[in-house]
């Protein structure tokens, strides 16, 4: 697959210990929208190795797309880990975006990322039950997906279908996201 960077909307970021679930449903959801997502490795390599060792080649390095910082419409970030916390690179990308009030969304542990920001604090949030003290100073919502301003959150592998078809909701309008629902038998979670 040849990946042009001005054509994708989407990176979702994946690393060793990542939650395949999360990320490959996501990937999958977006991409049956018409929506162009890059699997982006923030390891050595494009091989990554996600939390049940499944071992996925992401399309693009990190260092391909740090030149690009404005080149996507959304970042996401699936769970697993919270080994999202030490990639600099990463943390300063989601922190232009949330300044630039531009769309972010992460699901199961990868909030924690937000919250190490302080991005959301006093907004509605998500993360996997247990960890709510990673997004210190949020309001934790009673909803399995939420999207509050431009970020949006989930609570972890089982929520994914809801949380991907969120943000084809988001991208490409509510139309689109009952349409894709529909053909993936998931119209019940919209």
């Amino acid at each position: 697959m040849v990946i042009e960077l001005a054509k994708i909307k989407v990176a979702l970021f994946i690393i060793d210990g990542f939650e395949e679930t999360e990320a490959l449903c996501a990937v999958d959801i977006l991409r049956r929208a018409d929506i162009d997502v890059a699997l982006v490795s923030l390891g050595s390599g494009k091989r990554v190795v996600g939390r049940s060792k499944i071992a996925v080649e992401a399309d693009v390095m990190w260092s391909d797309i740090a030149s690009s910082p404005d080149a996507f419409d959304m970042l996401v970030i699936p769970g697993g880990t919270i080994a999202y916390l030490e990639h600099d690179g990463l943390l300063k990308l989601v922190k232009e975006y949330s300044d630039k009030g531009r769309k972010l969304a992460a699901i199961c542990a990868a909030p924690s990322v937000f919250g190490k920001l302080g991005i959301l604090k006093g907004r509605r949030a998500l993360i996997y039950p247990g960890m709510e003290n990673y997004i210190e100073g949020a309001i934790i919502s009673d909803s399995i997906v939420e999207t509050d301003g431009n970020i949006t959150t989930s609570k972890g592998p089982g929520t994914t279908v809801y949380f991907a078809l969120r943000l084809v909701k988001e991208l490409a309008g509510e139309e689109t996201a009952r349409g894709v629902a529909e053909k993936f038998l998931a119209q019940q979670v919209l």
